[in-house]
């Protein structure tokens, strides 16, 4: 396997080279390296507030440490729980104990038995390997927006009624920008942990990548991975100490209120609610609709399921309905539409309750290595990682964890901290 990914990374470090030695690329560089220096001493930058700026978040150590705990996707997915406007069900009030209950196992309690002295034996990664797999995830990705827009004669943000046209087998590889934002901005938090560059630098260096993504999925009509991108960024910079306590729970606040804000005079211009209609009604109504369907999946799967994998095998391409089309075909017998289940609706339709357990549980287990080796080493790539699963299982608690490339970060992250694991025991 090690001889695979020499090979591997040699090929991917030879064409990062070829492109940084570019005409374009080095006009490209060289003029993000003035902007960059502008900005680090810009007198602008100087009115923003300093890091001691709401000094008792920066103190709070719940906030310090533990922020971004895997516990983190429980405490929303009941948030999410709270917005609906109908009670739950007997049934699947008895599913989400289930869940929440083997997710706390999975996450707090079973990671206690691994790595309890130190994580020195885990598998390692070098800087330079990392920075140009996501330089060349992110060319990719580029390359095939282009190729996107080309197919349907136009950006799907002016022109609305074409992003239906466009083909997952185009639009899938650009959504590779993001685990490519994840290696890069990994990369300049090395620097910055080896001082090679100042945290203002770090910091506008994320800024930028952030900047990309937005134009980049923006431009497609795409919301759910620009939120990723968001979240990428910000467990990064928090777990790498270049974004404060106070700025994620502003920046979160300020998050939230525009969701809210957009949501509500966007349901307003459409007449779908009138003005003495609550601000957050578009999000509880939102949340009743996936919690429904849930209760539907819920009550056809029983205890141990329906499907029996069938519903998480149609994330593979070629399948004759995707994941989320399935769920409408088995709730209402409709495969035009895509309905999004939740986080457990694929695990209790697949498997039924027990399924739940398990599922939940091995997740949790996953987030729980993933945190723990991260707070050990405060490993440059092992923040990188853990962000990008802990985004993905944030994310999926509206819209499940059901697309193959999410599942195919999954499956890297569970080999590398196995191999880490069984490296840990020698």
């Amino acid at each position: 396997m090690s001889i695979i990914y020499s090979t591997l990374t040699s090929a991917i470090n030879k064409i990062s080279d070829e492109f940084h030695r570019s005409f374009l690329f080095t006009t490209i560089f060289s003029i993000l390296s003035f902007i960059e220096d502008q900005w680090v001493n810009s007198y602008f930058k100087k009115l923003y507030p300093s890091e001691n700026f709401l000094s008792f978040l920066n103190k709070n150590r719940l906030l310090t440490d533990y922020l971004f705990h895997p516990l983190i996707v429980i405490l929303l997915f009941a948030l999410f729980l709270l917005l609906s406007l109908n009670r739950l069900s007997h049934s699947l009030t008895i599913t989400l104990i289930i869940a929440f209950g083997a997710f706390i196992i999975g996450s707090a309690i079973l990671p206690r038995y691994f790595f309890k002295n130190s994580c020195e034996n885990r598998l390692k990664f070098d800087k330079k390997d990392i920075y140009s797999i996501g330089f060349c995830l992110i060319l990719v990705s580029i390359v095939f927006f282009f190729i996107s827009i080309a197919t349907v004669g136009g950006i799907p943000l002016l022109k609305p009624s074409i992003r239906y046209l466009l083909k997952p087998i185009f639009t899938m590889p650009v959504f590779l920008i993001i685990p490519g934002t994840c290696l890069v901005a990994s990369a300049y938090l090395k620097d910055f942990q080896d001082k090679n560059i100042t945290r203002s630098q770090a910091r506008f260096r994320f800024l930028f990548l952030l900047a990309i993504d937005c134009a980049f999925l923006l431009l497609l009509g795409y919301r759910t991975p620009l939120l990723a991108a968001f979240l990428i960024i910000i467990i990064i910079g928090f777990c790498g100490n270049i974004v404060s306590p106070w700025e994620v729970v502003v920046g979160g606040l300020v998050g939230v209120g525009a969701i809210i804000g957009i949501g509500y005079f966007r349901s307003l211009g459409e007449m779908t609610i009138t003005s003495s209609t609550s601000p957050i009604y578009t999000l509880q109504s939102r949340a009743d609709f996936t919690l429904h369907v849930l209760d539907l999946l819920d009550f056809i799967g029983g205890n141990f399921g329906l499907t029996h994998g069938q519903l998480l095998a149609s994330s593979i391409p070629g399948s004759d309905l995707g994941p989320r089309m399935m769920v409408g075909k088995l709730i209402a017998w409709r495969t035009e539409v895509t309905v999004t289940p939740t986080l457990i609706g694929q695990m209790v339709v697949d498997f039924g309750k027990i399924g739940v357990f398990v599922e939940m549980c091995i997740l949790g287990f996953i987030l729980g290595i993933g945190f723990k080796i991260m707070q050990k080493t405060k490993d440059f790539f092992y923040i990188g990682i853990y962000s990008l699963i802990l985004t993905y299982s944030i994310l999926g608690i509206e819209t499940g964890i059901l697309d193959i490339q999410v599942l195919l970060y999954f499956a890297v992250a569970i080999l590398i901290y196995l191999i880490s694991i069984v490296k840990s025991r020698n």
